[in-house]
């Protein structure tokens, strides 16, 4: 039987969107993506936590060949990322093809058929030529298992199920958790709450945020001038790539940039924040690039608040009406806010049951062999298969540089098996382990592995202690490669029907 489909895209983000536009480029529109959502827009849609933003300027946080004039902030809120999200959707005639409320329990590659079958939670099969996971890096919440968090009385909310309904106002709150979401949070919790304690188990680097509206006029500058926004992103990414590939990614060669980008977040916090020993918990001790950063005016200055207070001694558990910490103290609360991040490297790589050619399971693969993608997207054993999140995948800091490589190298490598007549492709296990060492060996420069990170609990690091998740390129490799990688790196095939 011919499958039902030519492919399946998993994920209606922008991930998934950019895969759906590839396809209908390549002439394989009839595709159909799967969202276990009931909106697409990904994680634009499952957060809407109060002060939420893009953390890379809008301009650059967008695709190259989409863009939108209308932004209204440097760093655009997240309404207005949700509805660019829809806005891709329609004009790219997405949304029909888009099922929602559909969860994807795996895919199996059937051999005899040469196609995918991918089971649906509901007990449904569909059959397509190809798969494209497009689940994302950060789409897997994650809860450590507090001893009696099950017997905690009050509200509990994890940031990516806010409760748009629930009132802080006059409410002792605690935020677990100091990541990039808990940095945007923090100040807007502080406005409402009569008391707020955050709970600190590592610092963030933290640097100012060159925040401003974007007037009316700039807009209308950028859409009557497309050039003009094009060169605003060209700027803001020439900034990102000095940050992320230079002092990050070449830290042994560059250690003065990192150095000096770790003294500017210093200089923010010490000029933010007036207590000298909130100042000492709240600077990292391991080197700047180890964590993701992030860009706040705001965060430091709460601390400054009566009612706010940094806890960093470790939690012990959690009862029916507060926070007991190793020390013996208890902080008595009425609501937990969980902004305890997202679990990459058990459950998110991949984030579904993926068996591919003789039976190989391309999540046991990874941990039993190493985390590994050919150019971040294909894997031997696994043809006709795409996986838009994948270790050393990531490149620079706007998710859409990636996005747009990957976009890129499916335009090379389906064109080049449609120009040899055939239906099948599969990256050699040569190429794969030669990427692999390249990489490798790129990384020993970078501060994951020159740098002392030790304390740093990032989740760039897998289990295995890897830094397996950035591409130690800059983007420009990134984007050459994805048009100009060996044709024969992969092995083509005819399809049986």
């Amino acid at each position: 039987m011919a499958p039902q489909y030519d492919a399946i895209v998993v994920g209606a983000g922008f991930g998934g969107m950019g895969a759906g536009i590839q396809l209908d480029r390549l002439g394989l529109s009839n595709f159909v993506i799967l969202e276990r959502e009931n909106d697409l827009g990904g994680t634009w849609h499952v957060n809407h936590y109060p002060g939420l933003a893009v953390d890379i300027a809008s301009v650059t946080y967008s695709y190259s060949f989409e863009p939108n004039p209308h932004w209204t902030r440097l760093f655009a809120p997240g309404t207005e990322l949700k509805k660019y999200a829809e806005h891709v959707a329609d004009k790219y005639d997405l949304r029909r093809r888009m099922r929602f409320d559909t969860v994807v329990g795996g895919a199996r590659w059937d051999e005899e058929q040469q196609h995918w079958v991918v089971s649906i939670e509901n007990g449904e099969s569909l059959t397509a030529r190809y798969i494209l996971a497009a689940t994302g890096f950060l789409s897997q919440p994650y809860t450590p298992p507090f001893p009696g968090i099950d017997t905690f009385a009050g509200k509990i909310i994890h940031t990516t199920a806010w409760d748009n309904d629930f009132d802080l106002t006059g409410r002792k709150a605690a935020i677990i958790g100091t990541g990039a979401t808990a940095v945007q949070l923090i100040p807007e919790v502080a406005k409402k709450a009569d008391a707020l304690t955050v709970f600190q188990r590592t610092p963030i680097w933290v640097v100012p945020k060159v925040d401003t509206a974007i007037p009316k006029p700039v807009q209308t500058l950028f859409e009557r001038v497309p050039a003009t926004q094009k060169a605003a992103r060209m700027v803001n990414t020439t900034m990102l790539e000095a940050l992320m590939v230079v002092g990050v990614l070449h830290f042994k060669q560059a250690k003065p940039l990192n150095k000096a980008a770790a003294l500017l977040a210093k200089a923010h916090l010490r000029t933010s924040v007036k207590d000298k020993e909130t100042r000492r918990k709240l600077t990292p001790d391991y080197d700047f690039g180890c964590k993701r950063p992030t860009f706040s005016n705001l965060y430091f200055k709460t601390f400054n608040e009566e009612h706010v207070r940094l806890e960093t001694n470790s939690i012990d558990h959690i009862e029916p009406d507060g926070i007991v910490t190793a020390d013996g103290h208890k902080t008595e609360i009425d609501t937990l806010i969980l902004a305890t991040g997202f679990n990459l490297w058990d459950v998110n790589f991949p984030a579904i049951e993926i068996i591919g050619r003789d039976g190989v399971n391309l999540g046991k693969f990874w941990r039993d062999n190493r985390f590994q993608a050919y150019e971040g997207i294909t894997v031997p054993k696994f043809p006709n298969f795409i996986s838009l999140n994948s270790p050393y995948s990531y490149s620079g800091l706007s998710y859409f540089t990636t996005i747009e490589a990957q976009m890129k190298h499916m335009g090379r490598l389906f064109g080049e098996m449609f120009r040899r007549g055939e239906k099948t492709f599969e990256v050699t296990e040569h190429a794969n382990t030669e990427f692999l060492d390249r990489v490798t060996d790129k990384l020993d420069s970078s501060v994951f592995y020159s740098g002392q990170c030790s304390t740093a609990r990032s989740y760039y690091y897998n289990q295995h202690g890897e830094a397996a998740l950035l591409r130690p390129t800059s983007t420009v490799n990134a984007h050459r490669e994805a048009v100009s990688f060996p044709l024969d790196d992969y092995t083509y095939g005819s399809a049986s029907v």
